[in-house]
């Protein structure tokens, strides 16, 4: 991955925390209802909790662990593991959910451990100056590195390329959910499905890996 992306996100993502502290406005989120739904577009990767007995979760740029808190207020357990390229975002979520036997948090660039599944939410929607070709680089970068950490499948969302004009800006980043659908169907399962139907600018992608 190039460093000076992972530089620039990383030091993004710590003025956020920064400014607006634990909150969804601290992960570039406008509020915490389309933050939640999003979430629950991610976590449709995983079966019904009555048809499994648990699962091994890893948070892809987890930020504070909003995803957990999420997770928790549903009572659904799970054992995560939660990464982020900001030390700050660490620190908050340290502080919000101190550590033990299935919580783990660290800065990484990518996960030391495998899961079952793998969740990436909004990490790919902040390009700021980077070229659109060394973005999507870094897109596919970290789809290999869900790939490799996930032994059941992986979840990811992006804004959408039919997000409306006037709404969009230049520093952010509009995924074309067909490239991506064609891409993750084509390379890592043949189980994959895009949802694009939720109410907003974006599109979530689940792909299932065979038994």
């Amino acid at each position: 991955m190039s460093a000076d992306i992972l530089q620039d996100v990383a030091r993004y993502y710590s003025s956020r925390i920064r400014e607006h502290g634990a909150t969804p406005q601290g992960v570039d989120w406008n509020g915490s209802a389309s933050q939640e739904l999003r979430f629950a577009q991610l976590l449709s990767l995983v079966p019904a909790p009555e048809q499994q007995q648990g699962f091994s979760l890893i948070d892809v740029g987890c930020g504070y662990g909003a995803l957990l808190s999420w997770l928790q207020e549903r009572g659904v357990a799970c054992d995560y593991h939660g990464y982020d390229l900001s030390e700050q975002m660490i620190e908050a979520a340290r502080q919000q959910h101190p550590e033990c036997d299935s919580v783990h948090f660290e800065v990484a660039r990518q996960s030391s451990r495998q899961a079952d599944y793998a969740v990436a939410s909004g990490i790919f929607n902040v390009r700021q100056d980077a070229s659109r070709a060394a973005w999507e680089g870094y897109i596919a970068e970290v789809l290999r590195s869900m790939d490799a950490c996930s032994r059941k499948g992986f979840a990811f969302n992006c804004l959408t390329s039919y997000s409306d004009p006037p709404f969009m800006r230049d520093y952010l980043y509009y995924g074309d959910p067909c490239f991506y659908f064609d891409l993750c169907k084509r390379t890592y399962s043949r189980e994959v499905a895009l949802l694009h139907d939720y109410g907003l600018y974006e599109f979530t992608l689940l792909v299932r890996k065979a038994s």
